[in-house]
């Protein structure tokens, strides 16, 4: 049904447009409900002939490859984030954009951050129309205030990939950022000053754009091995002075939090794994690297020593503390979609069980099977969570846009989604009526763990009956939102919105499950 303001409502009752940027878009149908047809995109043709007999596609420096890949007005540019706030490459792409006069290019990263909020200044002078990508910060910021001329538009790792091979998004020019590369453009993310890990975020950047375009700042000798990003799909190579902020890029401890509240919600988490017997011989879990994920990772792996349990596999963001449980014997193998700290990368090196993965390997909903599926427990955050087990992540209660979905629409596909959460922040209720956005709807949301308690969906009978009798505190939702109003004074006011949408929220399959408009 359309609206005045030109908007549909969708299945989940939201309003979302049919159009964004130029292109039609398909509201969200409900959960396994949508299933496109036709067939996947592909790059142009390309010739050995048009490339250096020696292999040698080193060009003088990023302008040059720009220049060479065709840049100009109206291009859709992509960069991935495996060098999270200590990336430097994205600015310099489009200051160069700014120097050759090119206007109105959309940028496609698969996050953006702090580091690169200069690229503000290149949107309100117009070399930038518009974000493709989960925006963190102050780029947000700037979306929410309905500054951006286009429409931002919020995917899933799984869902960026999804819609490079389904032709929602056609990348002409890929600047993937390679911590190691040779002349060929073998590269991946293992060595050097630069070091991420790995590069999975970049695979569907180097298979399906026009050009792409590597910039490394440890350029070694042919064959790079191993190799991350394939050298055959790569057009150019650039050396720089420094790809980015090592200090900001990775961490040399990712730290678990010492909050007394949130030391009690992952305690919590692990005893409820435990006592629903979702902790058995060759299970499977994933859990990121926020503060209380680790602490649960923690209290988990004490407990799996006790009762003599090891794990089939660990989906990981990995740290230090996954890496332990490898090499303890606690997990056969760790399968690795981004790395957060030195230990993790040294493993990666090292461990033969310890795997890299890739969006398409482990959450393109539009592929044969994905692995989120097959993970048993999946621990996710969340900043609110409504009495419908409906969830957001990419706004707060005051509607601004500040954080990206990541691969956490994905994951709600795992056998148990667990959310551990704080029950308020800043004296602002967590749970409440209905959420400010919706990113993931409460039918795949299992458990809610709040240091004031536990609820559990009622769908999961499975589970409510599992803890039937247990010394767990479990309760309603209804009951636990209650509690923190009463603590708290009240419900949050509702943030006040202007009829602008200035962004859309994807679904995995592509629809749009809801819009962002300006506060």
């Amino acid at each position: 049904m359309k609206t005045d303001s030109g908007l549909v409502r969708n299945a989940a009752g939201r309003l979302v447009p049919t159009v964004s940027n130029g292109k039609e878009q398909v509201p969200y149908k409900g959960v396994a409900k949508y299933k496109p047809e036709g067939t996947k995109v592909a790059p142009p043709i390309a010739s050995c002939k048009d490339y250096p007999a020696d292999g040698n596609k080193v060009v003088k420096d990023l302008k040059t490859a720009l220049k060479a890949a065709g840049l100009k007005d109206g291009m859709t540019i992509s960069t991935h984030h495996h060098l999270r706030n200590g990336d430097l490459v994205a600015n310099m792409i489009f200051d160069i954009a700014a120097e050759m006069g090119v206007k109105d290019l959309m940028w496609f990263p698969s996050a953006s951050f702090p580091c690169q909020a200069k690229n503000i200044d290149h949107m309100d002078s117009g070399v930038i129309h518009h974000i493709e990508g989960s925006m963190n910060g102050p780029l947000g910021r700037y979306c929410s205030e309905g500054k951006m001329r286009g429409m931002g538009m919020l995917r899933s790792h799984g869902g960026r990939y999804q819609a490079v091979q389904d032709g929602e998004v056609h990348i002409d020019i890929a600047v993937i950022a390679a911590p190691t590369s040779d002349s060929f453009g073998n590269s991946n993310g293992l060595t050097g000053p630069s070091a991420c890990g790995l590069l999975g975020f970049a695979l569907a950047d180097s298979q399906y754009a026009d050009k792409v375009i590597v910039v490394t700042d440890n350029l070694i000798p042919f064959p790079c091995i191993p190799w991350q990003i394939q050298g055959n799909y790569v057009d150019h190579v650039v050396v720089v002075d420094k790809l980015g902020d090592p200090e900001k890029i990775i961490s040399g401890t990712t730290q678990i939090t010492k909050s007394p509240d949130r030391l009690l919600i992952a305690e919590m988490t692990a005893q409820f794994v435990r006592e629903a017997g979702l902790m058995k011989e060759g299970f499977s879990f994933q859990a990121g690297a926020g503060g209380t994920s680790l602490a649960f990772a923690i209290f988990l792996k004490e407990m799996m020593k006790d009762e003599g349990i090891k794990a089939r596999f660990i989906r990981a963001g990995s740290t230090k503390y996954q890496v332990e449980m490898l090499e303890e014997g606690l997990t056969d193998y760790i399968l690795d979609g981004q790395t957060f700290d030195l230990e993790g990368i040294r493993s990666m090196r090292e461990n033969p069980g310890h795997v890299w993965t890739s969006p398409f390997t482990s959450y393109n909903y539009h592929g044969k099977g994905n692995f989120a599926s097959l993970l048993d427990i999946v621990i996710l955050g969340a900043t609110e969570v409504d009495v419908n087990f409906n969830a957001n992540v990419v706004t707060h209660s005051d509607g601004l846009l500040l954080h990206g979905i990541g691969g956490w629409q994905n994951c709600l596909f795992g056998n148990c989604v667990i959310l551990p959460i704080p029950s308020f922040r800043d004296r602002i209720p967590v749970l409440v009526d209905e959420v400010t956005t919706l990113c993931g709807p409460g039918e795949l949301i299992d458990v809610i763990i709040t240091e004031r308690g536990i609820a559990i969906n009622p769908l999961r009978k499975d589970l409510l009956d599992a803890v039937k009798g247990s010394s767990l505190p479990i309760k309603t939702i209804e009951e636990l939102k209650t509690g923190v109003e009463k603590l708290c004074g009240g419900a949050p006011q509702k943030p006040k919105f202007k009829d602008k949408v200035v962004a859309g929220i994807k679904w995995v399959d592509g629809t749009l499950i809801d819009s962002v408009r300006q506060v």
